[in-house]
């Protein structure tokens, strides 16, 4: 967030305050700089409070947020914005929340308990206590890192089972010949952007466990959340992320109108059953159109369908009589459903291949690909992906739970098993780590199949 509707500048707010706060620890908090700055910090907080209520400034991480939405703020302010985030953690400050409005010397006190609370043991108490007789002025304390953290993973997991449950009603609706709403389907878009925003690294662990029963509801989801992924990196803005979002979790749309005789069955398709499933994407594209006035975006959104089983090269399906280069969406979300359906289990590929096998194989064949954009989503996920089953020369077995993009044959991974065949509770191994003389502590020394090893991923990333 960097506007409200009135037209104030958060980034503004934060650094007048820091200004406020860094002043006050060389002046005293009547010397006139001091007063300037104080008045115009009161002016800002003030205009906000009385437009929206309360304003609570929260640090998580090394973050700031403003009513729980985070505060996006330039390069230029990144230092005074850092120098409050240390302030902040110097007290134990999580949070401070301007309740009401405010005097300047309302203010002043505040400002003269801040400085004195950091030469206190306790500071955040001390703070807490010396501010109980200011009305519209208060304080948390500073939540440790694994609260956070708990607290995230728990968001994005919701999110991410939340956005499956979505796929599977629209696909009923869908086959029922039922109106679906775009709107919400592009606010389950902007939860899984803000997830990736949040915890791109465990998103991809949750994109690795697949649900046999339910494929195709978890294919659309992942797809769309690989696809957004790679966005993210090319530096698509947020418009563009949702309408990648929204082509990416619709591109198989078109499945909803073959026969469930030919989805499911578990043998070769006849030749006559392959000229049906090859009209998916085309059936895809009509349906998009359909859902109602044709706009920019749907229309992007049906070229999509259409195109995703095509090559850069112009092989795959539906055949074109005039060829033409693929659209950029469409060859964005080709890489994310040939990488997903690689590594999921279906009914006429019950083993999948690991992560690292589809990755080296999607290199192999390269030439199907743009060649920037496979280059990106390699590097993105990395040599061994999260949700990567590995052995590592110490005879331990892990998950990788983290991809390296500096070193990308260096992941972190969460160790099961340990040399002595014992399954542990996940103990997180960085691959970069060397000892005294240099040398990498431990290296992977090979990928494992989790079926082989009756392994659930679940269990583990969850």
């Amino acid at each position: 967030m960097n506007k409200k509707a009135n037209g104030i500048i958060i980034e503004d707010v934060l650094k007048k305050l820091a200004i406020v706060l860094k002043q006050g620890q060389f002046h005293d908090v009547d010397n006139a700089l001091v007063m300037t700055s104080i008045k115009v910090f009161l002016k800002l907080i003030n205009e906000l409070i009385e437009y929206d209520g309360i304003q609570k400034i929260d640090l998580i991480g090394d973050l700031f947020y403003l009513n729980n939405a985070r505060v996006k703020y330039s390069s230029k302010s990144s230092v005074i914005l850092d120098d409050l985030s240390r302030e902040f953690i110097k007290r134990d400050l999580g949070s401070v929340a301007f309740t009401s409005q405010l005097s300047i010397d309302d203010i002043k006190v505040f400002l003269k308990i801040f400085t004195e609370a950091a030469y206190q043991g306790d500071s955040f108490e001390s703070m807490k206590a010396s501010l109980t007789h200011i009305e519209g002025i208060e304080v948390d304390r500073l939540k440790h890192i694994k609260e956070e953290e708990k607290d995230k993973r728990r968001t994005v997991i919701t999110s991410y089972f939340n956005a499956v449950s979505f796929v599977k009603t629209l696909t009923t609706k869908l086959e029922s010949k039922e109106k679906i709403s775009v709107k919400t389907a592009k606010r389950v878009v902007g939860t899984i952007i803000d997830a990736i925003f949040n915890e791109e690294q465990l998103l991809f662990g949750l994109s690795a466990i697949k649900d046999f029963d339910e494929y195709t509801y978890h294919h659309c989801v992942n797809v769309s959340v690989l696809s957004i992924a790679m966005g993210q990196r090319i530096g698509l803005k947020r418009k563009a992320l949702v309408e990648l979002g929204f082509a990416a979790l619709f591109h198989d749309i078109g499945k909803t109108s073959i026969p469930n005789t030919i989805l499911n069955k578990p043998s070769d398709f006849t030749e006559e059953e392959w000229k049906v499933m090859k009209r998916h994407p085309y059936l895809g594209a009509l349906s998009m159109l359909r859902l109602k006035e044709p706009d920019t975006s749907l229309i992007s959104n049906a070229i999509v369908s259409m195109e995703h089983h095509m090559s850069s090269e112009h092989s795959g399906y539906p055949e074109m009589r005039n060829p033409m280069e693929l659209d950029f969406y469409s060859n964005i979300v080709t890489i994310a459903d040939r990488y997903d359906a690689m590594t999921s289990s279906r009914v006429y590929q019950r083993i999948p291949l690991s992560p690292d096998e589809a990755v080296r194989r999607m290199m192999e064949t390269s030439h199907f690909y743009d060649p920037r954009l496979l280059k990106l989503f390699v590097l993105m996920l990395g040599l061994y992906p999260a949700g990567s089953l590995v052995l590592l020369n110490s005879g331990e077995m892990g998950i990788v739970c983290e991809g390296n993009p500096q070193c990308t044959e260096r992941p972190k991974v969460s160790i099961i098993v340990d040399k002595e065949g014992n399954k542990v509770d996940g103990v997180t191994v960085d691959l970069t780590e060397r000892d005294h003389a240099g040398n990498y502590t431990k290296n992977i020394l090979k990928t494992l199949d989790p079926h082989k090893y009756k392994i659930n991923l679940a269990e583990h990333l969850l």
